[in-house]
This record gives structure tokens, C-alpha cells and sequence, in this order.
């Protein structure tokens, strides 16, 4: 802990200098302090990466263990022994995707209509869906089961994702973005031209969206992926467990295969890290569209 803190106060002491020093020396220890911010985010990743690759006993061993081991071979057999990894990374492909489009779907069109249309009620109507986001989730968790249970959705997919495919955020994080990005008068002369308003929001303010389409799909995304509870709650069978709920059972009471787990663990995160760095440049930009007004 005493190294710890004397390699802190002795960064910080050079960065002082460096500021005080060169003509450029805030930019340039704002550029190593975010560097060194990056590092300790990647840090955790690093090290599952790392993990995946040694047997548990090497993964306890002391000191830990910090670059790649030569057990990766091993985990992936004890992995495929433990778990039907296949299935339910398909499994959880299924339900997010499905789930993400639908979502981008339903929530574009419902945030465009509030954007765009003056119909009654519909600065009340807002007002109602802005509430319902006040109300955290777990308050409404019985009153969910038994609905899916009356529907007769227990142990299927359809629970996973219907009920969530239009949102309160999503409405609201599009229905934001089409104000401030799309022009009236694009749509108006799109209506001159005898567009019909499903042409028009499909072939004129659907292009427009792509920033947003990408920052909502990837939390959405995120969101489904890593879902634990709702899962845990409607699926039965083995064979129908997605991911989170796959790596549960990897975890036993008389033992666990951290090898093996650590394994899984990374590919579950990977396709997270790839629809990230796919959609990165999208994202940025919907997460800051409107922050500048010109």
C-alpha cells in the first residue's frame, strides 16, 4: 500500500512539472492522466483474458499470474464438459438480437411520433411514459411473472422479448433525437411529393436516426446480454439458458472450475466488446447529437 501511494504522489508530482514546464504541458498530462484512466478500465479484461488461459490453481497461486498461460486447450475441454456453451450462446443471440430490433423498430417509430405529430393528449401521454421510468423495475417483477405466466410464456423466449421491446427510455431517447435532428420541412416536402408517412419515416427520417439506432441498440444490447434475473425467472430447461444464467451453473458448491469459468466468462464478453468497437463511431456521435447548437 505504501508503494502504491509513493508511485501515485511521484506520477502526480511529474505531471505537475510537466504543466509548468512545456508550452503544452496541460494537454499533454491530460492526454497520460486519461491514458493511465483507459489502463486501469482495461485492467479487469486483461486479466479475465489472462485467467482464461490457466488452470485454477495457477489462477490462486501468489504472486498472480499476469501473462498468458498454456491451459487454454484444457479449459475449453472442462468447459464443454461442464456446460453446452454452443446452445446457449445461441440461446442468448436469439433473445438479444431479436429483442434489439424490435426495440429500434417500435421505440424509433413511437419517438418520431411524439417528435413530429400534434395529436390530443400528447404532452400528457409524454408526461405518463416519462413516470413510468421513475419506477425501478423490480417493483414490477410479480405483476410481470404472473402476466407471463396467464400468457403461458413461462420457458420461452417470447417473455425475454415482447414485453420490453418498447420502452419508456428508448421512446424518449428517439423521440429527443428527432428533434433536434430532423428538419420539418424535410418531412413536409416529402408529403408534397406524395410520400406516404411510412415511406417517409422509413426512406427519409430512418437514415436520419443511424447515430441514435446505434447508441440505443448498443445499450439495449448490453442490457439483454448481461440479463440475469429476468431469465432466471422464466426459462426451466438447460437447454434454454442463456448466458448469464449458463455461467450460474458453471459455479458449484463443492467446487468450481475458475479456469474453465474465466473461459466462458470471455466468450460471453467478447461479442459485447465487437458490437462496441462496430458501432463506436455511431455511438459517439448519437451520445453527444444536440449537446452543440449552432
Amino acid at each position: 500500500m505504501k508503494m502504491l501511494l509513493f508511485l501515485i504522489m511521484a506520477v502526480a508530482l511529474v505531471l505537475i512539472i510537466i504543466a509548468k514546464v512545456h508550452p503544452a504541458g496541460k494537454k499533454i498530462s491530460l492526454y497520460i492522466v486519461l491514458g493511465l484512466i483507459a489502463l486501469i478500465m482495461l485492467l479487469p479484461f486483461f486479466m479475465m483474458f489472462v485467467m482464461a488461459t490457466h488452470t485454477t490453481s495457477e489462477i490462486f497461486s501468489f504472486p498472480p499470474a499476469m501473462w498468458f498461460g498454456g491451459s487454454l486447450s484444457e479449459n475449453l475441454a472442462n468447459m464443454n464438459l461442464l456446460v453446452d456453451f454452443p446452445k446457449s450462446f445461441l440461446n442468448s443471440c436469439i433473445v438479444t438480437g431479436l429483442n434489439t430490433i424490435l426495440v429500434l423498430l417500435f421505440c424509433s417509430v413511437g419517438g418520431y411520433a411524439f417528435a413530429v405529430y400534434d395529436f390530443p393528449g400528447r404532452k400528457a401521454l409524454f408526461a405518463v411514459l416519462l413516470a413510468t421510468m421513475m419506477v425501478p423495475w423490480t417493483a414490477g417483477i410479480i405483476p410481470w411473472f404472473l402476466m407471463m405466466s396467464k400468457l403461458g410464456w413461462l420457458n420461452t423466449f417470447q417473455a425475454l422479448i415482447i414485453p420490453s421491446c418498447a420502452n419508456a427510455f428508448g421512446i424518449f431517447w428517439m423521440r429527443q433525437y428527432c428533434q433536434n435532428n430532423v428538419p420539418v420541412s424535410l418531412t413536409e416536402a416529402a408529403r408534397i411529393d406524395g410520400c406516404s408517412e411510412w415511406t417517409i419515416f422509413f426512406r427519409v427520417v430512418a437514415p436520419i436516426l443511424k447515430p441514435a439506432y446505434a447508441s440505443l441498440g448498443i445499450m439495449q444490447f448490453v442490457n439483454v446480454w448481461n440479463d440475469f434475473m429476468q431469465p432466471l425467472m422464466i426459462l426451466r430447461e438447460p437447454a434454454k439458458m442463456t448466458l448469464p444464467l449458463m455461467l450460474k451453473t458453471m459455479v458449484g458448491d463443492r467446487g468450481t472450475d475458475y479456469g474453465a469459468l474465466m473461459l466462458a466468462s470471455t466468450c460471453a464478453v467478447l461479442p459485447l466488446l465487437i458490437a462496441f468497437l462496430c458501432a463506436s463511431k455511431f455511438f459517439m456521435s448519437g451520445l453527444t447529437a444536440g449537446a452543440v447548437k449552432e
